[in-house]
């Protein structure tokens, strides 16, 4: 894998920034909000209403001027790990988001990650764009040779486990860079999450949902 942000829908202009900033700290969502809240001035961030459209884009410009560090890469406890990931779109389609997190195989949170998938987007395209994030960050973080994939989209599980063709219109590159990646790690296995099951990628998701309704900026 590669340091090359990873493809992305539609977006607004502000909403490609927001993510842009998110792919050079590794989609690490926590680090990316704290830079871009230090960044806006005054007492406004991200999310505050109080912060204009201008003053995002200009913090936004700012940091990445700046050169930012990813954050640094936790020790797993082994090469085994988890994979939580969730998409989220609000209208199905419309804002739609991804996250993922990746544990080592004790279970210890290594990396909360999220973005914004498009402006327009179906959830079945946040659903396999969630699981390309978590796989593209994992393998360019460690050499996993055992991974449990938690995910509640059986759409995307018969396609890549179960060998179905895509019933998406649009997916198929998404499904494709997913099936090389997995085949890069040795075992591999996926359980499927209830609606009722928690998942803690569900608010990484919405989070980048939220920045996929960003205007134009």
């Amino acid at each position: 894998m590669t340091d090359d942000p990873l493809p992305a829908e539609h977006l607004s202009p502000l909403a490609t920034l927001v993510d842009e900033v998110l792919a050079e700290l590794g989609y690490e969502v926590a680090a990316a909000i704290d830079a871009i809240d230090d960044a806006v001035p005054g007492y406004g961030g991200l999310f505050d209403p109080a912060t204009s459209p201008d003053e995002l884009r200009r913090a936004l410009e700012n940091l990445q001027a700046s050169g930012l560090t990813r954050p640094s890469i936790p020790k797993p406890a082994s090469d085994a790990f988890v994979l939580y990931v969730d998409g989220s779109s609000r209208g199905n389609p419309g804002p739609a988001g991804a996250g993922a997190v990746i544990m080592d195989g004790a279970e210890k949170e290594l990396a909360r990650l999220g973005r914004p998938v498009g402006s327009r987007t179906g959830n079945n395209t946040a659903e396999y764009v969630a699981l390309q994030l978590g796989l593209s960050e994992l393998l360019a973080r460690y050499e996993p040779r055992k991974l449990e994939v938690r995910i509640d989209s059986m759409t995307v599980i018969r396609d890549v486990w179960g060998g179905d063709d895509p019933t998406e219109p649009g997916v198929e590159t998404y499904s494709e860079a997913v099936t090389a990646a997995l085949s890069s790690i040795p075992e591999h296995h996926y359980t499927h999450l209830a609606d009722s099951d928690p998942n803690p990628a569900d608010a990484l998701a919405t989070v980048g949902a939220d920045i996929a309704a960003f205007g134009p900026g």
